[in-house]
């Protein structure tokens, strides 16, 4: 394995089948890169293009990541193990969503309060911002963050806000 993460490519697979349809998933040696719904294969693309790498199918670097977002998605996994590839953030997207992958099973939080937590209490859009251009949903769990109000706010995944209530129940969070 490279240690330069630009020299390193980008494996895709895929996990189907799923109470949340079909999804499409992509990892790097270092860790998961993206994972989106499969009707969004343009958008998915896209990111992928923008990482300037080769990208090449591997069902068996990709199994791990499969396995445990399966077992996320039929409520049998509560954390996940797998590794993120941390290095294609920018800054302030890799310290708010790093924030919200520690946000516990069945918990939330508010954008505020993520803002608050990462020394950036004037910052919660730039924190919805950062939620908007997460690569990983599910995994980088911004379906936890609700606004101030209490209420479900913005869910680009699935069927948007439905997808969001749904996982929500699915971990057994108390929305209002």
């Amino acid at each position: 394995m490279s240690r330069d993460p630009s020299a390193s490519p980008i494996y895709l697979g895929e996990l189907n089948n799923t109470p949340l349809g079909d999804f499409r998933l992509a990892a790097s040696d270092f860790g998961l890169v993206a994972v989106e719904w499969a009707e969004s294969q343009l958008e998915f693309d896209a990111y992928l293009y923008k990482l300037k790498r080769p990208c090449q199918p591997n069902v068996k670097k990709i199994a791990p990541y499969v396995k445990e977002l399966r077992e996320y998605i039929e409520g049998r996994r509560t954390a996940f193990t797998i590794p993120i590839d941390w290095t294609l953030f920018r800054p302030f997207q890799r310290e708010a969503l790093q924030a919200v992958f520690r946000i516990p099973y069945g918990e939330t939080r508010t954008y505020s309060e993520i803002a608050e937590q990462i020394n950036r209490p004037h910052a919660p859009r730039a924190v919805g911002r950062a939620n908007a251009t997460n690569p990983m949903p599910l995994v980088i769990p911004c379906h936890r963050v609700i606004g101030t109000d209490g209420k479900l706010h913005g869910y680009g995944g699935g069927e948007g806000l439905p997808t969001k209530e749904w996982l929500l129940k699915m971990e057994g969070a108390v929305i209002t």
